[in-house]
């Protein structure tokens, strides 16, 4: 747990214990900031008590995995936000970012590894003026450092994405049809979690007075023209990830059409001597090759003749 209280952008002190937090902060005319990561029940029980939070509301920052939203109980707010982080190899974990605002106080809750927000706890107090703003100042800097998380995890995925064209059209017989397709799924996933975000922010871009001061309205623009951009990204890697998908079946598709005319052209060769063979190894009464004295080197020279000439032949058209 990070914890304090903060007044006109200010931090005045440690939250300190639970009880009577939401008290303090509103004597002192603050707000109080609590953060959490991965709580347990019990560990939640205590703050869910101090700040009298629906029983609907606990249930949903404990049980995680709930789609990027807003929701509203009487005068306490429950948004969700989805985060990204990238890892080796080929994988993206996503995570997620609760956020709990009520009267002088807001709650955040982090599940998973990626996004943390010591970074934006000590940016938001490096800015007294916005942090000012209010409990929603901290959605919005979070929110900000959520969609700069997934502009990263894009960066990765086009590396990964030029590894795998590469790897489409190198001159080894690669298949790297399995990272291709194991890269799409991990960019569906990740555009599945995104997009709801873009609603959350669009929604708070124009709350009202009771959740967003107005002069955070254009920040939360500027995060939203962020998201999108975010998409557009995405839905590109998408569809290069479909192109490579593509491009690698008909790349097999060449390469077997290659083999079965290099084997065909080596069956021919085989069979051009096979046939000579097979006419002068029949026991025919009259045969006057039997009885000439270069009849057998003119049956090999003639298989051989045969042999080079169609060897030559599949070798200017590229059969062989």
């Amino acid at each position: 747990m990070n914890s304090g209280i903060y007044r006109e952008g200010r931090r005045i002190g440690d939250a300190g214990p639970v009880v009577g937090t939401r008290q303090r902060a509103a004597d002192c005319g603050g707000f109080a900031w609590i953060g959490l990561h991965d709580p347990t029940p019990d560990e939640f029980e205590s703050v869910s008590h101090e700040f009298e939070l629906h029983e609907l509301l606990v249930e949903d920052a404990l049980k995680a995995h709930q789609r990027a939203k807003v929701d509203g109980y009487e005068d306490v707010f429950f948004l969700v936000l989805k985060s990204a982080a990238y890892q080796n190899p080929d994988r993206i974990v996503v995570g997620e970012i609760q956020f709990i605002i009520g009267p002088a106080f807001v709650l955040t809750i982090r599940h998973g590894d990626a996004t943390p927000l010591a970074g934006v706890r000590a940016e938001l107090e490096a800015d007294p003026k916005l942090l000012a703003l209010g409990p929603a100042a901290v959605v919005y800097a979070a929110a900000d450092r959520v969609v700069d998380d997934y502009v990263s995890v894009i960066e990765e995925l086009e590396t990964d994405v030029d590894e795998a064209e590469a790897a489409v059209f190198s001159e080894e017989r690669l298949n790297p049809a399995e990272r291709i397709f194991g890269l799409k799924r991990e960019v569906l996933e990740m555009l599945r979690n995104v997009m709801p975000v873009a609603d959350v922010v669009h929604d708070l871009e124009r709350a009202d007075q009771v959740l967003v001061d107005p002069a955070l309205h254009p920040y939360f623009r500027d995060v939203h023209d962020h998201v999108q951009r975010v998409l557009s990204r995405l839905e590109l890697v998408r569809d290069l990830l479909t192109d490579a998908l593509n491009a690698n079946l008909a790349q097999v598709s060449v390469r077997q059409n290659n083999d079965m005319r290099t084997i065909s052209a080596w069956a021919a060769l085989i069979a051009a001597p096979t046939l000579l063979a097979g006419v002068w190894g029949m026991n025919f009464t009259h045969m006057p090759e039997l009885d000439w004295v270069v009849g057998y080197p003119v049956a090999i020279g003639t298989m051989v003749l045969a042999v080079v000439l169609l060897w030559r032949q599949f070798k200017r058209s590229g059969w062989i």
